[in-house]
């Protein structure tokens, strides 16, 4: 007999009764109630989109990424994370060419082939959105916000917003100069060196804690900053200010992409020990050039789903339940069955969350099958009942039953749906 077969190593399955379906709506709530539409882009993408727009110097790009040749030779790869594909689908449609900023919504698989770990997996869920067209400061406090308010809806009292800015064309340079030359007295590998020559700031980002010894007094991007990116970072935090969403300055942060500029952040969750981000994004205005747009500043964030999930558990709070049944129909009888099957379909259609029970298993068994349903009612439709025009409904919580006329039936689950 073959063994059983099993997921892959890093992945895991998402079965009934968990809360991750409704956490991951509950994440993108606010963000539907500030316009951002939904969007979907493909799992897989040519590997030039990650390789220029995630960047050559990551992590992500060098070392975690899914990568494989198809039947026609042409590399493709799993996304790593959301952003990319997501302005490629928008520029491909044209997208820019109508109502400023768009503003777009996701939620789906990502896939890194990391070590896996309590909150870090080969496919993993992200919710994210992209507002594309504008480089409005408000816009960014606006992003930074919706993520904010995501997590209180939650019920989550720990989670912390870490923002600084990155600058821009205008100001990085000189600061990239002054880094390089402060990282050029450091002992650092070969392979740190090489990618510092790419991008130094990837360096910061080191969680070696002999890297992280040596950087002590390495000079931050938040004391290079042109007076625009300054104006532009200050009108940010007023923002905020006045949403009431606390932030804190993180001079040092330094995310794990090479498109960020200006606006920077990242949600983090003291409860989950090394894997504390549990979320963040940022401005990111040149990466519609880096894959061959037009200018086009932009702003997104990605949240975990699996780190929400554990934040939750950390804090002790109860995850959103899934929407429970309304009404568990209990058929007795050839007659009761064929008129429970059009009476269940009648009720969907109203609106109300309703299910049967199949199998043609006696009372007790269907009553069972009532309780472990979840539902909120049971309604026992024997024959005799169909000739009174009248079946019990059962309160499964409470056990009181009343007998309901079957013309008003629909009437009274409506009023009584939890």
């Amino acid at each position: 007999m073959a063994a059983p077969l099993r997921a892959p190593k890093g992945t895991y399955d998402v079965l009934p009764g968990s809360p991750f379906l409704a956490v991951r709506e509950a994440l993108l709530g606010p963000a539907a109630l500030a316009g951002y539409d939904y969007v979907e882009a493909p799992v897989f993408e040519d590997t030039e989109l990650f390789a220029r727009g995630v960047g050559a110097s990551t992590d992500i790009v060098t070392k975690e990424m899914f990568t494989f040749t198809d039947r026609g030779d042409r590399s493709l790869t799993l996304r790593p994370e959301g952003t990319a594909g997501v302005l490629r689908a928008a520029l491909q449609a044209g997208l820019q060419h109508g109502q400023l900023p768009v503003k777009l919504r996701y939620a789906g698989p990502m896939f890194r082939a990391e070590r896996p770990q309590a909150g870090r997996f080969r496919q993993f869920q992200q919710v994210g959105v992209e507002a594309l067209g504008s480089d409005d400061p408000a816009l960014d406090a606006e992003v930074v916000a919706l993520a904010a308010s995501a997590y209180a809806g939650l019920g989550l009292t720990g989670v912390r917003a870490l923002v600084t800015s990155l600058g821009d064309a205008a100001c990085r340079p000189a600061y990239r100069e002054a880094l390089t030359a402060f990282l050029d007295g450091l002992d650092l590998d070969a392979e740190t060196r090489r990618r510092a020559a790419i991008n130094p700031l990837r360096v910061l980002d080191d969680g070696r804690p002999e890297v992280q010894a040596q950087l002590e007094g390495a000079p931050l991007m938040a004391d290079a900053l042109c007076d625009a990116c300054r104006a532009h970072h200050e009108a940010v935090l007023g923002h905020l200010a006045a949403l009431g969403v606390a932030v804190e300055p993180a001079p040092r942060l330094v995310r794990g992409l090479d498109y960020y500029t200006r606006t920077t952040f990242e949600f983090v969750h003291g409860g989950l020990g090394a894997q504390s981000a549990v979320g963040g994004g940022g401005r990111y205005d040149g990466l519609s050039q880096e894959l061959g747009g037009p200018p086009l500043p932009g702003i997104g964030w990605a949240l975990g789903v699996e780190r929400t999930l554990l934040a939750l558990e950390a804090e002790g709070v109860a995850a959103p339940g899934a929407p429970r049944l309304t009404a568990f129909v209990v058929p007795l009888g050839a007659a009761a069955k064929a008129r429970a099957v059009t009476l269940v379909a009648e009720l969907r259609a109203a609106g109300v969350a309703a299910d049967l029970a199949y199998g043609d298993r006696g009372l007790k068994g269907a009553m069972k099958a009532a309780d472990r349903s979840g539902a909120a009612y049971a309604v026992v439709l024997g024959d005799r009942d169909l000739e009174a025009g009248a079946a019990p409904v059962k309160d499964l919580r409470t056990g009181e039953q009343t007998p309901v006329a079957l013309d008003a039936l629909l009437t009274h689950l409506q009023e009584q749906s939890p």
